[in-house]
């Protein structure tokens, strides 16, 4: 099973801290699965690759889009309180 999500944002900074809240995922993955992050301009990319269980694998996307939606929240808060 493969998978590519592209999360769009309108600054390139914001962009950036999601790529490194997230990228740390790219270190350690169980046996059969790889994910890679990269961040292009305004976009960050992850490419998930998967030979298991659809339902680990689904799991696996809900975590980087959990990960990635907490980073954005606590930028929006970060900003919010400057």
């Amino acid at each position: 099973m493969q998978s590519q999500i592209i999360l769009k944002y309108d600054d390139e900074k914001i962009a950036a801290a999601v790529f490194k809240a997230i990228s740390p995922d790219n270190l350690k993955t169980p046996e059969g699965l790889s994910i890679r992050t990269l961040k292009h301009g305004k976009n960050v990319v992850t490419e998930i690759t998967f030979r298991g269980r659809f339902l680990t694998f689904l799991a696996t996307i809900d975590d980087l889009l959990f990960s990635a939606s907490t980073a954005e929240k606590s930028i929006k808060t970060v900003r919010n309180h400057r």
